[in-house]
């Protein structure tokens, strides 16, 4: 199990990593909520992959840490379509 700590730093790298801004990014191009949850959540997977652990040292990426970097981009994108929809009104 994850320690308290070690969750937290692993869900702030995620808000400020590849899947918080990239998710947002790709949801702001979208109105579409499923489609900005889509992207977001795709980011999320993608980003432990290429950047995550040492492929040289064979570090493990642990299954929480996808589910994490998942959750965060789809949150990520679902926020970013919201803005595009509360921009839109304005």
């Amino acid at each position: 199990m994850i320690s308290t700590l070690d969750l937290l730093g692993t869900i702030g790298a995620s808000v400020l990593g590849l899947p918080g801004i990239l998710g947002v990014a790709l949801g702001m191009m979208t109105r579409n909520w499923i489609l900005a949850a889509a992207l977001g959540g795709a980011v999320g997977l993608i980003a432990p992959i290429l950047m995550g652990g040492s492929h040289s040292t064979h570090v493990a990426i642990t299954p929480m840490e996808y589910v994490i970097s998942i959750v965060v981009g789809i949150l990520a994108g679902l926020v970013g379509s919201a803005i595009r929809h509360k921009g839109a009104t304005v």
